[in-house]
């Protein structure tokens, strides 16, 4: 009885440090995640992203990709790149063979930095070394594939960190953790696990070169996505640079899975809502990072909705990092600029709102919008974008109505792909019901998983007209939906135009799609115990809040009009009168910031 007794609780005690084992928590880790984040980066709010290196050559992709994925695109033979590259390089042209052609003749880092700072922004992050393992830098572990050795002749990292610290603003730098082609580890194209020899021999000798050399406040990592915090030896090198350059250091949250630290970064989304972390927006100006010429107008939003989507961000707790993409000569295109300087100048007279604010209990005011269209077939992939102009990127829906007309009798057999969710009703019937959730985190944009296919079938008459119905919902990032057909001697194929009408006189071609989201108007902060509102709409005559009273001692200015506005407090909601203030009084005409003082 002893013996077994004794022989229990061995077996415990060994249980019990194989559960803690698996269990216990990371020492480094706990350390990282315990550090708290500098208060210069909390308040800074605004800061601007520079993608600009070999890619800004041929600048070009299609509408909707990122163009400082070119290299990728040569590679799996993307018939856009590829055709561009015969006709514009040769037909045996390589993505080396661009090198020459980046030449930034009309760089000046110190008009950067100077524009940087008249937009606004408290920080730079630019891009040492994007995929194509092309460096900034004269990095020794690139050599003949840096600035310096071929195309500019300058040290592009160099120059431009001495320029934005001259202005007052902090400098940090993006480093890409992986590469496409590099010979000890072609990302994308070898096992993902065989990084070992890349990551030792390689990525960790050049990280601590260019992060040793130039000591920026801030590091965004990326391109880690397919591999554990653990195979990038992240923690360790997160450590280190937090010991090199002190308490200003921070990191952003790419560094592998299995580690959760540094600031968050949400990518071209609909932003996140109030955590107790830091976070980013990061987005383009347009709908890529590096310059896409291939771009159309609509995809640079306008100022006032720049502006908006940046007064969101601060309203729920984070901020934005927003990008330019200069051409290969240096230049920053003129729209981009036009964009940042209407947010500099609008910050200028809005500023005590955003810089240095936090959350108000109440965080915006939002209405039920909808928009209306015709569309000929269903087909979409909007990656990351709004379907139609007044809807919001993330969190909408779609339906679409009308009718269906079969080109032959039988079973047709439908099939829906989703991100995420669809489901299809013919003559009544539901055909297809998916609910799917596609997988991919928030810095996976470009490789993200697509939506799952649902298919179902359904007997159909030649001749005959059967009332359709679609729905779509998308929840976040990437969105996409697609309906295919297929039957006896017919292909699988997109349902064509030919097949839907509006009405069940067949008089107008195509599917009535109905758009649906939340639209925010106003946003609050707060700042040195004052409360701020943000509308977006100008109120002609009342300004309604939904906030708590502010009691009757408070006064509410207009920011650039000072004058003092009546107000009430009726229905749970602050009422200010604005019909007293003239057009011609207006501060700004993009946003309209109140102050409530107590």
């Amino acid at each position: 009885m002893l013996k077994r007794l004794c022989l229990l609780l061995l077996l415990a005690l060994m249980n019990s440090n194989v559960y803690s084992q698996e269990h216990s928590v990371d020492p480094l880790a706990q350390k990282l995640q315990e550090r708290p984040f500098p208060e210069w980066f909390k308040d800074a709010k605004l800061g601007i992203f520079i993608h600009w290196g070999l890619y800004s050559v041929p600048a070009y992709g299609g509408k909707e990709s990122y163009s400082e994925w070119f290299l990728r695109g040569l590679q799996t033979n993307d018939p856009i790149r590829t055709e561009y590259m015969k006709k514009n390089f040769g037909p045996d042209a390589t993505y080396k063979d661009l090198a020459p052609h980046f030449k930034a003749e009309l760089w000046d880092p110190q008009e950067w930095a100077q524009f940087f700072k008249k937009a606004g922004a408290k920080y730079v992050v630019l891009v040492s070394k994007h995929h194509d393992g092309y460096a900034l830098w004269p990095s020794k572990f690139n050599r003949n594939w840096n600035s310096v050795d071929v195309g500019p002749k300058r040290d592009i990292v160099g120059e431009l960190t001495e320029a934005v610290r001259q202005e007052g603003l902090k400098m940090g730098l993006y480093y890409s953790l992986s590469e496409w082609n590099h010979p000890l580890h072609r990302w994308y194209t070898d096992p993902h696990d065989s990084i070992g020899r890349y990551v030792e021999e390689y990525m960790i000798p050049q990280f601590k070169e260019v992060i040793g050399t130039y000591k920026p406040s801030l590091i965004f990592s990326d391109g880690e996505w397919f591999n554990t915090a653990k195979q990038w030896h992240a923690a360790e090198l997160i450590d280190w640079y937090y010991n090199l350059v002190g308490d200003e250091a921070i990191v952003n949250n790419r560094w592998g899975h299995g580690l959760d630290v540094g600031f968050l970064t949400p990518e071209y989304s609909a932003g996140i809502k109030v955590t107790d972390r830091p976070w980013t927006e990061v987005r383009g100006i347009g709908r890529s990072f590096g310059l896409n010429r291939n771009e159309n107008l609509e995809a640079y939003g306008t100022s006032a909705e720049l502006i908006h989507r940046f007064v969101q961000t601060v309203a729920n707790g984070g901020g934005m990092i927003i990008n330019v993409g200069p051409k290969a000569d240096g230049q920053i295109p003129l729209i981009q600029q036009e964009r940042l300087v209407d947010l500099g100048n609008w910050l200028a007279l809005n500023g005590e709102a955003i810089y240095g604010a936090q959350p108000y209990i109440v965080q915006e005011q939002e209405k039920d919008v909808q928009e209306e269209r015709i569309d000929s077939v269903i087909k979409f992939n909007w990656v990351r974008n709004s379907p139609v102009k007044g809807i919001k990127e993330d969190y909408f829906t779609a339906e679409w109505n009308g009718y269906i007309v079969a080109p032959q009798s039988g079973k047709f057999n439908f099939e829906v792909k989703a991100d995420d969710e669809a489901a299809v009703w013919i003559d009544g019937k539901a055909v297809i019901n998916q609910n799917i959730i596609a997988e991919g985190s928030d810095s996976e944009v470009m490789g993200a998983k697509t939506g799952a296919a649902t298919q179902g079938s359904i007997k159909l008459k030649k001749g005959n007209i059967y009332p359709i119905k679609i729905k779509y919902k998308e929840n976040k990032q990437n969105a996409h939906v697609s309906l295919f057909w297929s039957a006896k001697g017919l292909d699988k194929e997109v349902v064509p135009s030919d097949a839907f009408y509006v009405d069940i006189n067949k008089s107008v071609s195509g599917l009535k799609g109905v758009y649906t989201s939340k639209k925010t108007y106003l946003c609050y902060t707060q700042n040195n115990n004052n409360t701020y509102a943000i509308s977006f709409e100008w109120p002609d005559d009342e300004l309604i809040l939904e906030m708590p009273n502010p009691g009757m001692n408070a006064t509410i200015k207009l920011i650039g009009l000072e004058k003092d506005l009546r107000w009430k407090y009726e229905n749970g909601a602050v009422k200010v009168n604005t019909s007293e203030i003239k057009y011609s009084e207006l501060p700004s005409h993009m946003a309209w910031t109140f102050k409530i003082s107590k």
